[in-house]
């Protein structure tokens, strides 16, 4: 039971603790009532609303579409293109949101350089509602594809050769048989796109700031950057409004669950395109790929090189300035690119070891319904675990000091985090066989050499898999940290944000093209330790 007891007590003070703090803190006083009071608070939530809704409705299709190419019909250079269609959602959103910016607009270095730059006071299209929805449901494509082929692993291939046995075409074979059975998928996968675009805080502040497009994630951050301590009852009081807009979307994605289909003895397999078809696919997928990708990336790059914002990108006028004052020794940029890597780091290795106990611990029900404590947090946007970490530290004596800290940026990590380490730790130690614990206990072994000697070796693949997941996810986060941080804590993506802000658009896109070397090197670290990993393991290998 010592390990039970551990994984409990954890999950109570990662996950129970400041959920019941920040309700707490809502519900005193007046705050909810204020806020409720408030037009700018309902401003607010009405963009995040029809925001939200419409990337959703446009991840769904774009991410139905890819999953039909790449998944359902497996065009030629599957893995690469799939490995590609995921980049939109391992990108920072702010970086995304920058090289957006720059692809658009009189001042764009790349299209000055083209000759394709509008006449000056024509206004960037990306500075607009339409724009962030446009944005939005760019990077939220592929939480839809990934959700298609979460479910796709559970269809069976039966029901594709009964098809093909009827005469069926593989079209109507898909239509008929699979689509039926992917409907799930596409909810789940509509309401993760949903809940990312409402908690999304990297292109409300880059966009919607200018563009006068308030959102309820930048209004929190807005709030407690001009009131500090003093406003949190009302930041949590929109942090739970937060949470009452992303709700439809959770029992949605609980009756997806709900609906999947029972796994069939055979996989399915990719029906391939001929022909006219199967060129016309390929094209349309490079021409996507290279419009949410190639485009806002080489426009950063671009805006990186010139010497200031509105110049045009040629021979005379290409710096390497922006890039040498980034890696200047006393540039904030190597104390940002630390600080992600601690903290990814660190949340990475404390999680993935405390994903042990608690997968073995699951079959408890004190736990298991402990465990949704941590599944919340992660479901939920990220501003409701911010406000709730800075809640529970300033509740700690002493709490003030700690507040703007490393340790407090972590400490919302692992709140945030624990279910993506848990989720492949839990699936593999259900599969595991009883008898061997069994065993161990009939030849005397206690609790924690049984877990040292006879559970960590075969779920040492699964931990590492939840490691990698929380260290690429958390190393691009900004809502959170945007929260939390103070002098000397800024993260990547916190200081991309700055530096836009601050008028300083060149030396921002350098920082933001050097975060894009960080993700890729990860990414190629995580490839390398893929072949140990279990099957699925990471996004862009099926």
């Amino acid at each position: 039971m010592a390990p039970a007891a551990l994984a409990l007590a954890w999950l109570l003070l990662i996950g129970a603790v400041p959920l019941a703090r920040l309700l707490a803190e809502a519900a005193a006083g007046s705050a909810l009532a204020s806020a409720i009071a408030d037009p700018a608070v309902w401003r607010a939530a009405g963009n995040s609303l029809a925001i939200s809704a419409a990337a959703a409705a446009l991840a769904t299709a774009a991410g139905a579409a890819l999953a039909w190419a790449l998944l359902l019909r497996g065009l030629p250079g599957r893995r690469l293109l799939i490995f590609l269609a995921i980049l939109p959602l391992l990108v920072p959103p702010q970086v995304m949101a920058l090289g957006w910016i720059q692809a658009g607009g009189p001042s764009s270095p790349l299209l000055l350089a083209l000759g394709l730059a509008p006449p000056l006071g024509t206004p960037n299209r990306v500075y607009s509602a339409w724009g962030m929805a446009l944005l939005l449901g760019v990077q939220a494509a592929p939480l839809v594809m990934l959700a298609l082929a979460a479910l796709l692993r559970r269809v069976p291939g039966e029901v594709v050769l009964a098809a093909r046995g009827l005469g069926a075409t593989p079209e109507a074979a898909l239509r008929r048989a699979v689509w039926p059975l992917l409907a799930p998928g596409l909810l789940a996968g509509g309401g993760l796109a949903f809940i990312a675009a409402l908690g999304n805080f990297g292109v409300g502040a880059l966009i919607g700031i200018p563009a006068r497009v308030p959102v309820l994630s930048v209004l929190i951050w807005q709030r407690l950057s001009t009131g500090g301590s003093a406003t949190l009852a009302q930041a949590a009081a929109l942090a739970l409004l937060l949470a009452a807009l992303a709700a439809p979307a959770l029992l949605l994605q609980a009756r997806a669950a709900r609906r999947a289909p029972a796994s069939g003895r055979l996989l399915y397999a990719a029906l391939p395109l001929a022909g006219l078809a199967r060129l016309l696919g390929l094209a349309a997928v490079l021409a996507y790929l290279g419009g949410v990708l190639l485009v806002p990336l080489l426009a950063l790059l671009a805006a990186a090189l010139v010497p200031a914002v509105g110049m045009e990108l040629g021979p005379a006028t290409a710096t390497s300035r922006h890039f040498l004052a980034a890696i200047a020794p006393d540039a904030q940029t190597g104390r940002a690119f630390a600080n992600s890597l601690l903290l990814s780091g660190g949340a990475a290795l404390l999680l993935a070891a405390a994903a042990l106990p608690l997968a073995l611990s699951l079959r408890l029900r004190p736990v298991r319904l402990a465990a949704t404590t941590v599944d919340l947090p992660y479901a939920l946007p990220g501003a409701c675990t911010g406000v709730a970490a800075i809640l529970v530290v300033l509740s700690l004596p002493g709490g003030t000091a700690l507040y703007g800290s490393l340790a407090v940026i972590l400490f919302a990590y692992l709140t945030r985090f624990q279910a993506l380490a848990l989720r492949p730790v839990a699936a593999a130690a259900a599969r595991l066989d009883p008898l061997l614990e069994d065993a161990a206990r009939g030849m005397g072994a206690g609790a924690w050499r049984r877990l040292w000697s006879v559970h960590l070796p075969p779920l040492a693949p699964a931990l590492t898999a939840g490691g990698i997941l929380v260290a690429l996810t958390a190393v691009n986060e900004v809502t959170v940290s945007s929260l939390l941080y103070g002098p000397g804590t800024q993260t990547l993506g916190v200081l991309v944000f700055s530096l836009q802000e601050s008028g300083q658009g060149p030396l921002a896109a350098a920082v933001s093209c050097l975060a894009l070397l960080l993700v890729a090197a990860l990414m190629a670290l995580a490839t390398l330790a893929a072949r140990r990993l279990p099957p699925g393991t990471l996004p862009w290998r099926p």
